[in-house]
């Protein structure tokens, strides 16, 4: 098996970069794989650009998506790209910056509901009446596979990393990062699982032994937002080394503002989540000589938005 997508693949390579502003010689060296350079802001578009290719290889005439995030936004570009019309449902909770960036693609945006959970019920409501392609934001085979064409790259890219650190939601990228790694050989490589407090379902599974559903989402990493991971997440942790994390809000984005500075670049609390083990020096990480930190990306970020979250978490 292989986890290449089409020869037209909607993602691109990515760099891996080393992780600047760290003391010289500090340990373990760190290096990042900067998923924000993808043209949809995200790593999303890895996996979910490749069942967008697969349902329109196989005839599906239209689309229906449910996140006004990354998910939602990569399924609009992917879209747009093939030619094909797509419907996003959105809660009302996404800001009217998201729903411009997926009516420029394109992208026929429906508001419903006050969180995701209610958007997608109406998703799929609208794909049964329709017979429309249904394209979720984590939990489908072919997302998993297409994500793990991000390790694909990590093999050919550097050493072997001795841990690899990814930020989780729903499990959509750990569960593809956790096949690519089987793939290339590195089963035995532990992968660092980090959830933010209030957004951290995984985590919550692990400790209880079973799927666990959030009440709600506590976390400014709204991208982490999912009250239940993929089963297949789940699954992931009984068949290979991971190590759970859950970070504060405020250690996310202060993660957020260092990277800013040091590689002028935003990133989303959820990928901040990541970072902040490495800029905290946090345990998860002491021992490892050299590590990989999955930089997801994000376009629900701005300047004006990470001063409103500072803003909020010090009232808070």
């Amino acid at each position: 098996m292989t986890g290449s997508s089409p020869a037209t693949a909607l993602h691109i390579q990515t760099p891996l970069l080393a992780c600047r502003g760290l003391p010289p010689g500090s340990s373990p060296r760190v290096r990042l794989k900067m998923e924000c350079d993808q043209p949809s802001g995200s790593f999303k578009i890895r996996g979910i650009g490749h069942l967008c290719q697969r349902l329109h290889a196989e005839g599906v005439a239209r689309l229906v998506s449910s996140s006004g995030g990354n998910a939602g936004f990569a399924a609009a570009y992917a879209a747009h790209k093939l030619s094909v019309p797509i419907s996003v449902i959105v809660p009302g909770t996404t800001s009217q910056a998201a729903i411009q960036r997926l009516r420029e693609v394109n992208a026929d945006v429906v508001v419903h509901g006050d969180d995701w959970d209610t958007a997608d019920r109406a998703a799929r409501e609208l794909v049964d009446r329709e017979g429309a392609g249904y394209v979720p934001p984590f939990d489908h085979p072919l997302i998993w596979r297409g994500n793990s064409t991000l390790v694909d790259e990590l093999a050919v890219q550097g050493e072997r990393p001795d841990a690899v650190v990814v930020a989780v939601g729903g499990g959509g990228l750990f569960s593809g990062v956790a096949l690519g790694m089987e793939r290339a050989g590195w089963s035995d490589v532990p992968i660092v699982a980090v959830g933010a407090e209030g957004a951290d379902a995984l985590d919550q599974s692990i400790r209880a032994g079973r799927l666990v559903t959030l009440p709600g989402i506590g976390s400014i990493a709204k991208s982490l937002g999912a009250r239940t991971v993929a089963q297949a997440a789940f699954d992931w942790q009984s068949r290979r080394p991971v190590s759970s994390v859950v970070v504060s809000d405020r250690s996310a984005l202060n993660a957020c503002k260092r990277f800013a500075d040091e590689h002028q670049t935003l990133v989303e609390p959820a990928c901040g989540a990541a970072l902040s083990l490495v800029y905290d020096q946090h345990d998860a990480i002491a021992g490892f000589g050299d590590i990989v930190v999955v930089i997801c990306g994000g376009i629900g970020v701005t300047t004006g938005l990470l001063q409103a979250w500072d803003a909020q978490l010090q009232a808070g």
